[in-house]
């Protein structure tokens, strides 16, 4: 009876569609594993699409080379370890989430996932049927059962499995990161050991697909939850783990354990590595913003230059008649201090031309917020030339407080292919910006270190100088008082009164809540940008465009 079993654990990065870079990057993988006397080498859930694939995976040729290039790995790994790969399988018709084991040259056995996400990102009830309940597969001598990511969320699968035979458990993931996730997944895995009394390997995926990131931190229980082997997060690694058997079974020799950053540091590495692999699985090895001298593009500027270096980032400053010295200065600050490309483009003269033209049809009409808009959608024209001219993607830079209550204008500063601050409020913001003023990790920032925006630029009041002494609190709340209410009503669906019981001014709040409704038009046509809670705006909260629903608790 084998004594000892060692598993190499590949935490990859996958591409959705990309099948023959993900075959190869699975075969790499298992040449590692071979090279270190692997007797099995597992790879995350549905490796062999990229994750998440939505409808993508229903289209018949696709799943079909899915899973021929899972046979075509089998018959080239036929010589050493298994190989254990996620990927779409279709039995008597229908589409199943499975994950394939491989050995001798063919697929020896296929899990078919149970329990089916239907929250928040996740939509595969309408994707796949639903396996059954099964045991677990055969490597050698050994019997391993694999809930497939939500199955372990659940008591029954494991449960099944332990009574079956298995006698260790591989859950092979495709968990996206939101903010504090690896606690609630270490918590969650602990139950089913504690449960089964079976060791548990939690593999997971790394890597950036539209607005979700998938941050790895594959980790390895022993039975009681005693944590075993921790991988980093983020990071793409191959690592090794060692089981021995002994009189109570099977147990893994405790092996590194890498450190977990904060959740200031995660969020912010979430979302560098999300427009890192954005830009580089679009194509785009390039990007521009507007540089307003403000917080918000100074921390997307920042982003960019740390996830795509500054030679790669053109920072353009637009300036109107309304845009003040102090930010002409902090603008060019920031960008010397990141060491990027800076551009100076006045929009004085093409207003002007647009303002005549409409002269006519505008007379005897006041001023109002279409002259301001109309200078916010002079910057997003000429900013999207320069990118179809250059060939840069445009970064967004509104923060989450301004797409809740649409403080932002439609095809105008909302233009551009990706916003990396898409789910990070105003608050969290100005925090994010002492944070890297103050961190540097030079292992994934491709930026300078050191003081990168001043502390001017976080400390003014905000503005977006579209008219004479603009401040945003002329229009909404303080930041501070804006923030607490959009965390109750959008992160915690909480109502009118509920807020009002919390302390907060009743008016205020109704007035937040109809901003929030009436902005849902623009938010389905905003830029996508990194997932960094369970309620982003896009797959997680999806509302009506049309909607006269008020709360009645609003009084």
């Amino acid at each position: 009876m084998t004594d000892k079993f060692r598993l190499t654990l590949a935490q990859l990065n996958p591409t959705v569609g990309d099948i023959d870079s993900n075959a190869a990057k699975a075969r790499a993988a298992w040449e590692a594993g071979c090279a270190a006397g692997a007797d099995l080498v597992a790879l995350p859930e549905m490796f062999i699409t990229g994750y998440n694939t939505q409808d993508l995976v229903m289209k018949q040729v696709f799943h079909e080379t899915a899973i021929a290039a899972v046979e075509a790995l089998a018959r080239d790994c036929a010589e050493g370890p298994a190989l254990a790969i996620g990927g779409p399988a279709v039995e008597n018709g229908h589409l199943y989430n499975g994950y394939y084991i491989c050995k001798g040259g063919r697929i020896v056995s296929t899990v078919l996932k149970h329990h089916l996400p239907n929250e928040t990102v996740f939509d595969e009830v309408r994707l796949f049927d639903s396996g059954p309940l099964g045991g677990p597969y055969a490597v050698g001598n050994v019997r391993i059962g694999s809930p497939i990511c939500e199955d372990a969320w659940h008591e029954d699968v494991a449960e099944t499995l332990a009574e079956t035979g298995a006698e260790f458990l591989l859950v092979p993931n495709g968990s996206p990161y939101f903010r504090n996730k690896i606690e609630v997944r270490q918590n969650m895995m602990v139950a089913r050991v504690v449960e089964t009394g079976l060791p548990l390997v939690y593999l997971n995926m790394v890597g950036g697909q539209d607005d979700q990131v998938f941050d790895g931190g594959s980790f390895v229980l022993n039975p009681h939850g005693e944590l075993a082997l921790q991988l980093p997060v983020f990071d793409a690694v191959i690592a090794h783990v060692d089981f021995e058997r002994g009189p109570e079974g099977w147990r893994a020799v405790p092996g590194d354990k890498a450190h977990l950053p904060d959740a200031c540091e995660q969020d912010y590495r979430c979302m560098v590595e999300a427009l890192r692999d954005y830009c580089g699985k679009t194509g785009f090895s390039k990007v521009l913003l507007g540089l307003s001298g403000g917080v918000d593009s100074a921390i997307v500027a920042t982003i960019a230059c740390d996830a795509l270096g500054p030679e790669n980032v053109r920072c353009v400053m637009l300036p109107s008649e309304y845009t003040s010295e102090a930010s002409l200065e902090d603008a060019e600050a920031v960008v010397k201090a990141l060491g990027c490309r800076y551009d100076y483009v006045p929009i004085a003269k093409g207003r002007a031309a647009i303002t005549e033209s409409l002269a006519p049809l505008f007379e005897g009409r006041a001023a109002d917020i279409t002259e301001e808009n109309i200078q916010s959608r002079l910057r997003g024209l000429l900013l999207m030339a320069m990118s179809n001219k250059f060939g840069e993607m445009l970064l967004t830079t509104g923060n989450k407080s301004e797409v809740a209550v649409g403080y932002a204008t439609i095809y105008g500063d909302m233009a551009g292919g990706y916003n990396p601050i898409k789910d990070l409020y105003k608050t969290r913001v100005f925090e994010t910006c002492r944070w890297r003023n103050t961190n540097h990790r030079p292992e994934w920032m491709k930026g300078p270190a050191g003081e990168v925006i001043p502390v001017r630029v976080i400390d003014k009041p905000p503005s977006a100088e579209l008219r004479e002494d603009q401040r945003d609190e002329d229009s909404l709340p303080p930041y501070e008082v804006l923030d607490a209410i959009l965390e109750m009503l959008v992160d915690g669906d909480a109502s009118v009164a509920e807020c009002v019981a919390a302390g907060f001014d009743r008016d205020t709040v109704k007035r937040v809540e109809h901003l929030l409704y009436i902005s849902e038009y623009k938010r389905f046509q905003s830029a996508p940008g990194a997932r960094l809670t369970p309620r982003s705006f896009w797959l997680d909260r999806r509302y009506p465009i049309v909607n006269r629903w008020r709360d009645p608790s609003a009084g």
